[in-house]
């Protein structure tokens, strides 16, 4: 995989597109956490503090740091060359972008699990259709937001538009409502402990460590924010943001600024005109506060989902799990509002989750649309956007046939854990993409700092003793 200069071609240069402003820019990290929420979130570590206390606690805040220099070079590669993360890695190494695009595509194979999480919440909110059991209902349910959402991108006329637009309510709504939450009596006043928590262990454990939490921690660990595969998405959502270099691509489901639909295969690289050095200056800035906006909003909508299971569900044993994942946490609104914050939540949460699948099948469509436009050049017969179509109706019915095999929260965690290898290798190619590749080819300006390496290099050493250590738990179980 160590081919420094050859792996990329003498791309064409073209100018760095001026900074169009903080409002026009931002938008992709905002997605990026309103996505992260649909299961570190609401899931897994509420499931970890209801059973276990503080105990696991200290972990969360380095686990979502972790991301950021993974981030950090997602985007710094589609900002200087307005190609796709993933054409990056094919072009670093063809057999290890197939390897990917295999890995990635097994992954997704369950994230209509997403869908029948938030049919939990649903079902719990309206119990129809009338005689039906848990599990059934919440399938309908899943099934009908599926429909909504498909149908949503279908006829929207810039998918991606869509998707931050709903995105934004659903992070600035989550986000409000559980600051109003936290803000009762009960949650307050389970404050202080709850802070000493994030220094570390406070108490033994409450109850006897159970192995078959071993996959929970480590999906709460390394997707605390987006992990795995997810966090290629970030890629994804600059590109048709239109973001630096990206703004000569094209999107696949709109043109960018008013601008006729030009979708072109190979990126360009910035030329070496003086006022590009300040305009990169900018977009590095963009890119940093983007990324931070991503996980620290990620980070703080976490801290209060666990510091409201923390007092509200940890002293009863309330557990979500099975196809109550997003029942018990109703717990967190009804302590305020009675029955109508409970039932205020269940819609939330049905957002909050269901959303996971709108974003998650146009990302991993222009994914797959992208890789073979890439890998396969006859196929770029075929138009871009054509693909993307072809694919969101693949993905479609294969998610749709996953939900039956097995309960939400198992589907999520099979795809988890297939996504950590991904998470693993991710580190070591970025290095290799952006500082052996790219850099060489690149005015002196726009190269990356030497801490990016160091940052990459940390978190790949975490990744790898995590993946490590659950290797040896479940060998020893």
């Amino acid at each position: 995989m160590n081919r420094p200069s050859s792996a990329l071609p003498d791309l064409a240069r073209k100018p760095l597109p001026a900074f169009p402003g903080w409002w026009a820019a931002l938008g992709p990290g905002i997605v990026w956490m309103a996505l992260a929420q649909g299961s570190g979130e609401l899931i897994w570590w509420p499931y970890l503090i209801a059973k276990y206390g503080l105990t696991f606690l200290f972990l969360l805040i380095p686990a979502c740091l972790l991301q950021y220099p993974i981030n950090v070079e997602i985007g710094r590669y589609t900002l200087l060359t307005g190609e796709s993360i993933f054409h990056g890695f094919i072009r670093l190494n063809r057999v290890f972008g197939i390897l990917l695009w295999i890995l990635m595509s097994v992954s997704f194979l369950w994230f209509g699990a997403f869908a029948s999480a938030g049919g939990t919440a649903l079902a719990a909110l309206t119990h129809l259709p009338e005689g039906w059991d848990a599990r059934s209902q919440s399938l309908f349910w899943g099934y009908c937001s599926i429909g909504v959402f498909l149908a949503a991108i279908v006829f929207s006329k810039v998918v991606y538009v869509l998707v931050e637009r709903f995105m934004k309510i659903v992070a600035v709504t989550t986000v409000a409502g559980l600051l109003w939450a936290c803000l009762q009596t009960e949650v307050i006043a389970a404050l202080p402990g709850f802070l000493r928590g994030l220094l570390g262990p406070t108490a033994p454990l409450p109850r006897p460590w159970e192995q078959q939490d071993a996959t929970k921690l480590l999906t709460a660990i390394a997707f605390a924010g987006l992990g795995g595969f997810w966090i290629l998405f970030y890629s994804y959502w600059l590109r048709d943001k239109g973001v630096g270099m990206a703004v000569h691509m094209g999107k696949i489901t709109g043109p960018i600024a008013g601008k006729p639909e030009v979708i072109t295969s190979d990126g360009f690289l910035p030329d070496a005109l003086p006022e590009n050095e300040d305009r990169w200056r900018k977009w590095q800035q963009f890119l940093r506060a983007d990324v931070l906006i991503g996980i620290v909003g990620n980070l703080l909508t976490t801290l209060m989902t666990c510091l409201l299971a923390y007092a509200l569900l940890f002293p009863k044993g309330l557990l979500p799990q099975e196809y109550e994942l997003a029942v018990v946490q109703s717990r967190f609104f009804e302590v305020g509002w009675g029955e109508i914050g409970r039932l205020l939540f269940l819609l939330v949460a049905a957002a909050f989750l269901t959303d996971t699948w709108l974003a998650t099948a146009d990302a991993v469509s222009r994914m797959q649309a992208d890789i073979v436009h890439v890998l396969f050049p006859k196929s770029r017969r075929i138009a871009l956007r054509a693909w993307y179509y072809i694919f969101l109706a693949l993905l479609t019915l294969i998610t749709s046939l996953t939900m039956l095999l097995d309960t939400p929260g198992t589907l999520i965690l099979t795809s988890a854990v297939i996504g950590f290898a991904g998470t693993v290798m991710f580190p070591v190619a970025l290095y290799l993409l952006n500082f052996r590749c790219l850099a060489p080819k690149l005015p002196v300006w726009a190269r990356p700092p030497d801490a990016g390496r160091w940052l990459l290099g940390l978190s790949f050493v975490i990744y790898l003793g995590l993946a490590l250590a659950y290797g040896w738990s479940m060998l020893a179980d």
